[in-house]
């Protein structure tokens, strides 16, 4: 909330009461005319976390007792699924350090070869990380083998509903190989350190999830009325039952 309330335009600022997805009964407060200046007074949810809290509710009606993986440790939607899943492991991707490793309380994991054993959760979640991950398909792939089945992967990326998938940047032979002008997004989790964006999406993520194994993937909206016009499409998919 600090970060956004440093973007306040007051010409602009608007408060509606709603109902947040993660919270509860809140005031809905825009700072600015951007995503991330639109917060929950509550939780600080913004709509992203609000977007993916929403279809988990409407599309995942045993999360009460589900063993969820989260690729976060903090947040709104991290406080969310604490409170409201059976059991939460989180984790946050350090460069330099190792996989399964811990540094400071937070759990280190790299989605690309995650240290978890196989089919060990219900459910993974993760808002805006695969466009950061250099090889997203043995990320998918992962997720996939650390899932149970029948279980169900969701999350939010920065994605275009009317192109394909854009490839921005490459690992070659072990080197950072541009294809096109880099882009580089704010990380929450590194204050305003920025990480680069690998891709920009398309939907064609879903034939990506297919091809690492799913047995139903789609794009979701989020039911009912957008946050001050704003919404994200969820990426759904799920692994096949016995």
């Amino acid at each position: 909330m600090r970060r956004a309330f440093a973007l306040l335009r007051v010409q602009r600022m608007r408060v509606k009461p709603f109902r947040c997805p993660l919270c509860g009964p809140s005031l809905l407060i825009q700072l600015d005319t951007n995503e991330i200046a639109i917060r929950c007074a509550r939780c600080g949810a913004t709509p992203i976390a609000m977007s993916i809290a929403s279809v988990l509710r409407s599309h995942v009606p045993g999360l009460h007792a589900a063993a969820v993986y989260e690729l976060s440790a903090r947040g709104p939607l991290h406080r969310f699924l604490r409170h409201q899943a059976a059991s939460l492991v989180s984790s946050q991707y350090i460069a330099g350090e190792a996989p399964g490793s811990e540094v400071g309380g937070v759990r280190v994991e790299d989605v690309q070869c995650l240290t978890f054993p196989s089919a060990s959760f219900d459910v993974c979640t993760s808002t805006e990380v695969f466009e950061h991950v250099p090889n997203d398909r043995r990320a998918f792939t992962e997720m996939l083998r650390v899932l149970r089945p029948g279980g169900v992967l969701l999350f939010t990326v920065p994605l275009a509903l009317d192109a394909n998938t854009l490839e921005r940047a490459a690992i070659v032979d072990g080197a950072l190989v541009h294809l096109l002008p880099p882009e580089y997004h704010r990380d929450p989790a590194a204050g305003q350190s920025k990480i680069l964006a690998f891709r920009d999406y398309g939907v064609d993520i879903v034939k990506r999830l297919d091809e690492a194994g799913f047995s139903q993937a789609g794009i979701v909206k989020p039911a009912g009325a957008s946050w001050f016009g704003f919404q994200r499409p969820v990426v759904l998919a799920r692994k096949q039952p016995i």
